[in-house]
């Protein structure tokens, strides 16, 4: 029993009457049913009422509680009874809540220290009429402000994004830092398909929201690529997240709420742990090429090694074009290896990577017939400038793309390239053609100084052949 009138006192709902018990009985109900714990004093200090929860804390039922004048003797130390009881009793007098930490003596003559929340009962009348007290321990108190304040600074203060997702996997709620990753309000983002947010990456984000809710937490972040859509453009972002279940504390079994989703942008940090990779691959490719060139007797054939490691994750294809004399010219190149004026330059095939299947490349061009490039091709414009060009067939369709790759006397699925000029000892030999498909991207500064490096590499080899032949 949480409240009663065992000696006489009057409860705020004044005394009971025929056809009233039901009120009492809700009354006592709902006493007994909070998380928090009770006690009411009338305007004498006389306990009145005392639910299950303050029987919890101190161990005190409410048949031993109830009708008692205040806490001394029984639930206070004597020297502090005065003092608890004048500061509880105040509240008749003062208006709002007050909020007190007191010492209880628990009936086992324990001690804990809890935190009080008191205000004064009126009557009819308005005057005060008693005293109600909801009180819990300090350390339960701390906790659930903890948690409070925890809640508010990850919403406010975050500096990674924090967006709680609600079971039909739409933002309920979105912090500051996670609405700037997404490009777009903190109020604007909630309830919107991440459809509308993100144009990659969602179904990898859905997915794991799914498997959150019937599963619970992943033991690890998880890393995701992507694309944010902001104002007439796209972001491709690299995200680290973390992943938690919500559950309602209220509800006897578990019930999921959404899932907490905390991310943290470590795009620069990807890029640079990727282009690290990168560059111990290529630096091993060269290692491995020049060992294994070192090996062959032919220099030719030691020029189409190092064309096969190259090859290897950078391109799908690649192409020797040896420069030869042209018929026309007026007299030798210069010094610089450039050609004379009205000089043609001219190009001929000397070894090519398999165009239907993957395999090792292969010497071809014995009949020394040129390539039929056109002016302007990136092969002749690579020869004239000295330097790396790059060409690209652009954002057309399939079949435009194969026209382009094929007018240029390239296999028919290239729809990028990549010229670097074979140099040594001040002259241009040729040129190295290195050419992707659609699959991957095209080329940049960093893949044309590793083709330099490449070219670099094949024509020493092919000055060599043209040494040891000469002999």
């Amino acid at each position: 029993m949480s409240a009663s009138r065992r000696s006489g006192t009057t409860d705020a709902l004044g005394p009971d009457e025929p056809g009233e018990s039901g009120g009492s009985d809700l009354l006592a109900a709902l006493l007994d049913g909070m998380d928090a714990a009770l006690c009411a004093f009338d305007a004498d200090g006389v306990v009145t009422h005392w639910n299950r929860e303050a029987e919890r804390i101190l161990g005190w039922t409410a048949a031993e509680a109830v009708g008692r004048h205040g806490f001394a003797g029984w639930a206070v130390r004597s020297a502090d009874a005065e003092e608890v009881q004048t500061r509880l009793m105040s509240v008749m007098q003062a208006p709002g809540r007050q909020v007190h930490e007191f010492a209880l003596v628990t009936k086992d003559g324990g001690r804990v220290l809890v935190r009080t929340q008191s205000a004064a009962v009126r009557g009819p009348d308005g005057k005060p009429a008693g005293v109600y007290c909801a009180f819990s321990e300090v350390h339960t108190q701390i906790d659930l402000e903890r948690s409070i304040a925890l809640s508010e600074a990850l919403f406010e203060d975050a500096a990674w994004g924090v967006v709680l997702i609600d079971a039909d996997l739409r933002p309920a709620v979105v912090n500051a830092h996670a609405a700037r990753a997404l490009g777009i309000g903190r109020t604007s983002a909630l309830g919107r398909p991440l459809g509308e947010l993100l144009a990659q990456g969602v179904e990898e984000l859905e997915a794991a929201f799914t498997h959150v809710l019937a599963e619970g937490a992943p033991p690890a972040p998880a890393e995701m690529w992507v694309t944010v859509r902001t104002q007439g453009s796209e972001k491709r972002r690299c995200w680290r997240n973390g992943f938690v279940r919500l559950a309602s504390p209220l509800a006897e079994e578990p019930v999921p709420l959404g899932v907490g989703w905390l991310f943290q942008d470590v795009t620069e940090a990807k890029q640079s742990e990727q282009e690290a990779a990168l560059l111990r691959f290529r630096s091993n490719q060269l290692h491995r090429a020049a060992r294994a060139a070192a090996e062959c007797e032919d220099p030719a054939e030691a020029a189409t090694v190092h064309l096969d490691f190259a090859l290897a994750g950078f391109a799908d294809h690649a192409l020797i074009d040896r420069m030869v004399p042209s018929p026309r010219s007026e007299g030798p190149e210069d010094s610089q290896g450039s050609e004379g004026e009205g000089t043609a330059v001219r190009l001929v095939r000397l070894a090519a990577t398999p165009a239907g299947a993957p395999g090792p490349s292969l010497l071809t061009g014995a009949a020394g017939l040129p390539v039929r490039y056109e002016p302007g091709h990136p092969a002749l414009q690579c020869v004239e400038r000295a330097g790396a060009v790059r060409a690209d067939a652009g954002s057309v369709p399939e079949q435009r793309a194969r026209e382009w790759a094929l007018t240029r006397q390239w296999p028919g699925d290239a729809v990028h390239a990549l010229c670097a000029v074979l140099r040594s000892r001040g002259r241009t030999l040729g040129v190295v053609t290195f050419l992707r498909g659609s699959g991957r991207s095209r080329f940049e500064r960093s893949d044309a100084a590793y083709a330099e490096d490449v070219a670099v590499r094949i024509a020493a080899a092919l000055d060599l052949a043209d040494a040891v032949r000469e002999k």
